[in-house]
């Protein structure tokens, strides 16, 4: 039986600055999608308001811009997977065995308070599920509460983009929130790499999470692993 993915991607297409553009870090996405492709996974994206998923043109230059991304960006029946996105009330979170969070900054806006996706995620690990995240995508998890009322992160290892690569970035006085802190403010047991934009990622339980970009594939490389 196929396993089934839902990854989840951002509709924010700039910082509050209208003129320093963001969007999908689209390798993040290729680098997972394609780990899972190669299993025979079914895979569907949802975006917080459903409809158009904008790309971060930094994303999009060299070395980002690597052979997975230039791919997706060649075959049109790809990008139009990230022009009409469906919304979270569209999906039935029973459909899926794992989340998988993508991020780019433009997450940071609109991933912590969509109840949709909270309540998605919420079903996903309630059920068993895997519920896994990517750099910026650990957002989309500040403010899950499970059942009981408690933090899905509380008490769980976990990792995302660090406040040192956030400054490194050049973009620590334009984003809304440390989310390194933000977590950490949530009990969650934050841990990073040593060197800022390794490939890092953190397994604790049904929970899997990559640092940075450069994480994604091991990222999904785990949560295949898990699957079975």
């Amino acid at each position: 039986m196929s396993r089934h993915i839902l990854h989840v991607a951002t509709n924010i297409t700039h910082f509050d600055n209208p003129m320093h553009p963001t969007g999908l870090w689209l390798s993040e996405l290729t680098h997972a999608w394609d780990v899972f492709a190669a299993r025979g996974y079914e895979q569907h994206i949802v975006s917080p308001r459903g409809g158009r998923v904008p790309l971060d043109p930094r994303a999009l230059k060299w070395p980002m811009r690597d052979a997975s991304a230039k791919a997706w960006l060649a075959d049109p029946a790809k990008m139009a997977l990230l022009s009409s996105t469906p919304c979270p009330a569209d999906i039935n979170p029973q459909d899926y065995d794992a989340i998988y969070f993508t991020g780019g900054h433009g997450v940071m806006w609109d991933f912590p308070d969509s109840e949709g996706l909270q309540a998605i995620t919420r079903a996903v690990w309630e059920k068993g599920g895997i519920v896994s995240t990517v750099c910026h995508g650990y957002c989309g998890l500040l403010n899950t509460r499970l059942a009981n009322g408690s933090f899905l992160v509380s008490g769980r290892k976990i990792t995302g983009f660090s406040w040192t690569e956030e400054r490194l970035a050049g973009v620590s006085r334009e984003i809304p929130y440390n989310a390194e802190a933000e977590m950490k403010a949530r009990g969650a047991l934050y841990e990073k790499a040593f060197l800022p934009f390794m490939s890092h990622v953190v397994a604790d339980g049904k929970l899997v999470t990559g640092q940075n970009p450069s994480s994604a594939r091991a990222t999904a490389r785990k949560v295949a692993s898990l699957l079975g």
